[in-house]
């Protein structure tokens, strides 16, 4: 399930982008320097003057019998930065633009050609040179092929691809889930690919229906496990570019009740690591594979009594292993003793050292400096809603050091490039205070301020008061506090609560933008409402694992009480009209709004609820099942935890949005919650937006008539102003 956030970003000035994923810089190799794309140019920046040199100029750029160069989305390059993978004409599959169109410019010969000729536009996908540089490996339609870049011949590795046989990619739930995309590896020694496949052929298909784009409706399949169902059995497989032959790597067990969410090659060619996870996610086992045999070795495990998190929830990219010490050693990120912190393991899993040791968590890990002897990682030890980068020794002596600015207070954010002598650095905090900038590390000296990146939307800004609350319960819980513009603290205000409350997301961040109510068609503080979040037990704050996983099994339940007990404490403030109180929410938020609708219908009178998950039973497996076990064994909890258990007490106004071509949450469970609602004879209203997503924001004029619908809700049913 994944939260929509609707806050503004300092942006950061385009200067390339990571292939496949997205904006960011593209440092080069070594580190002292980026690349980019402008003008349909390839150039380079040199740190730390910025030295601006021509890599590939539009000419460069522009395929034979064309009189355009070619609109580089996203870029990479081989080893020694002589050849230039071109990612173009790019098309979305589920979230993110992974397939399009490969050229490969090379600087040497200077030649640009297309890789995969042959195959349907827009049909490869993490194409990839291979280390040496002679070669390039894609997935197309589901299955893997290399291409010799001198000859240009095509090889198929794999030949049973099929729309449910997936090779080198993944299915929606692995996708969705795990953030895994990329499913195939080039050997260091450019003679083998391992690759995933995922047989999602036991899959039952989802059916999405278009009524509106032709004469007669007609269905749009999605392969989506719910929960309580089995998962896309899964194997990873070493390809031989000699032999064409493929070896199975032995991991025990049955493939369709565990997971594989990593794989790499074990610092060498001869071996790959993986981890495998059991179907309720709280085992993890690392097994060194022989890459030639299969043989599989379990050389770590551990067990969790709630949930174990992969790395899409610790690092910005899903791939990689890092390994240390010429592949003696490899870090790991552990909840174990209480804390998100990072490990150092040896290879045979029998010795580990902790390397950030205190009570406090790890957010996310930004550089490995092995030079150095340093990794930097994100944390915050003293304010959960706040991040600072820090550093601490691999050897696991010392202590961490904190590298962002002391003065700086607030969020923190950096893009470290190899080597971690520089990194560009952003900075907001709730006052609207920013930094833009490039700095030198591990001293944190600015070399160059970018202008512009002070981004407010065209819209007035409010103070925004961050706040501590103490529920009955004995729970503290952040918060931020936007009040009404010429607030009269004798008077009372409507409050409009923003909620999400699940492990998916936190709302409460001391950074620029992240307060305030975006759907709100103009300015909510002048038209006078109180606007509030609060983040309770469950969300992936950095408290302690404690904190997030007392959600386990709870889901609906325990994140809907706090934020239940915190409205109360809020409605005992003398300028709070207890009448006027409404909440909002999109995703899991929409699960929230209508859990608060239905479970505290004396404290929340307005609600409106996009995209909501209804019944958990109808979400997927592997994010239902990891934080609520699994349906055969605990269904009660699954049940209890739905909004539709709890409609019956719906007593206040309430508003359900929801797109009918929504492959994340279904609208399926919109319409289960209708017939819920008439059945018990609860008044209430449904906008539905036929055939978009979980974003409803495709087709002319949805996001203005979705603003509009929300706003003009919640001034009918809920007016803002003091009284």
């Amino acid at each position: 399930m994944r939260s929509i956030f609707l806050f503004l970003v300092i942006a950061f000035p385009a200067t390339g982008v990571l292939a496949q994923r997205g904006g960011g810089v593209k440092w080069s190799k070594d580190g002292k320097g980026y690349y980019a794309i402008e003008s349909n140019t390839l150039v380079r920046y040199d740190l730390p003057d910025f030295t601006r040199s021509v890599v590939a100029d539009a000419a460069q750029l522009t395929p034979a019998g064309k009189d355009q160069p070619i609109a580089v989305q996203a870029f990479s390059s081989s080893d020694d930065e002589k050849k230039w993978l071109l990612f173009t004409n790019t098309k979305k599959v589920w979230r993110l633009n992974t397939r399009g169109d490969y050229w490969v410019l090379d600087l040497a010969s200077h030649s640009l050609k297309q890789l995969g000729a042959g195959r349907p536009a827009s049909s490869l996908m993490f194409a990839k040179l291979s280390p040496d540089g002679s070669k390039a490996a894609y997935s197309s339609e589901h299955n893997l092929f290399v291409e010799d870049l001198g000859s240009g011949a095509v090889t198929p590795l794999t030949a049973d691809g099929a729309s449910r046989m997936i090779n080198g990619t993944f299915d929606w739930a692995y996708e969705e889930e795990f953030s895994c995309r990329d499913g195939f590896r080039w050997s260091p020694d450019s003679k083998r690919i391992a690759y995933w496949q995922i047989d999602a052929t036991g899959i039952r298909n989802f059916l999405l229906i278009d009524n509106t784009d032709s004469l007669y409706s007609f269905t749009v399949p999605v392969e989506y496990p719910k929960a309580g169902e089995d998962p896309s059995a899964c194997r990873v497989g070493v390809v031989s570019l000699a032999t064409g032959k493929t070896v199975w790597m032995q991991v025990p067990g049955d493939s369709r009740q565990h997971y594989i969410p990593r794989m790499e090659w074990a610092a060498g060619s001869d071996e790959l690591v993986l981890e495998q996870l059991n179907r309720k996610q709280n085992d993890a086992k690392v097994f060194i594979c022989n890459a030639g045999t299969g043989d599989a070795r379990p050389v770590y495990e551990e067990t969790d009594s709630a949930w174990i998190d992969v790395k899409s929830r610790w690092s910005d990219d899903p791939t990689g292993w890092e390994w240390m010490n010429g592949g003696k050693d490899f870090l790991w990120v552990s909840e174990k003793d209480g804390w998100r912190h990072l490990y150092r393991i040896s290879r045979d899993g029998k010795k580990e050292t902790l390397l950030t040791k205190g009570n406090y968590d790890l957010i996310t890990i930004r550089s490995i400096d092995e030079k150095g002897g340093f990794a930097y990682f994100m944390a915050s030890p003293d304010n959960a809603t706040q991040q600072y980068l820090y550093r601490v020794s691999l050897d696991g002596k010392g202590k961490m050091e904190l590298v962002s600015p002391a003065a700086e207070k607030g969020t923190h954010s950096y893009t470290i490039g190899p080597g971690a002598s520089y990194a560009t650095h952003n900075f907001s905090n709730h006052s609207y205070e920013m930094v833009s900038e490039w700095v030198s590390l591990p001293g944190h000296k600015t070399i160059k301020t970018n202008e512009g990146t002070a981004a407010r939307g065209g819209r007035q800004q409010y103070p925004v008061r961050m706040f501590q609350l103490t529920t009955d319960d004995g729970v503290t819980m952040d918060g931020w506090m936007i009040l009404p513009k010429d607030f009269d603290s004798t008077k009372k205000y409507p409050v409009l609560f923003y909620v999400y409350t699940e492990p998916a997301s936190a709302t409460v961040r001391d950074a620029a933008g992240a307060a305030g109510t975006r759907l709100y068609a103009g300015d909510i503080a002048a038209d006078g409402y109180i606007q509030i979040s609060l983040d309770g037990r469950g969300t992936p704050a950095p408290k302690g694992a404690a904190w997030r996983k007392i959600i386990y099994r709870k889901v609906g339940i325990i994140n809907i009480r706090d934020q239940g007990m915190a409205a109360r404490k809020i409605l005992q403030w003398p300028f709070v009209d207890t009448s006027r109180i409404a909440v909002w929410g999109w995703s899991g938020g929409g699960s929230a709004t209508l859990n608060l609708m239905f479970q505290y219908p004396d404290i929340y009178k307005t609600g409106i609820a996009i995209a909501p998950v209804a019944n958990e039973l109808l979400y997927d497996n592997i994010y239902q099942e990891r934080y609520m076990g699994l349906p055969q064994e605990n269904r009660d909890d699954f049940v209890k935890g739905s909004p539709l258990y709890y409609a019956k007490n719906l007593r206040g106004n309430l508003l359900v949005v929801h797109g009918t071509g929504d492959d994340n949450v279904h609208y399926q469970g919109t319409e289960m919650l209708i017939n819920e609602l008439i059945r018990q004879d609860k008044q209430f209203q449904v906008m539905v937006y036929p055939n978009r997503t979980h974003a409803i924001s495709e087709g002319e004029g949805t996001s203005l008539h979705l603003s509009h619908l929300f706003t003009a809700y919640l001034k009918e049913h809920c007016p803002g102003g003091g009284r």
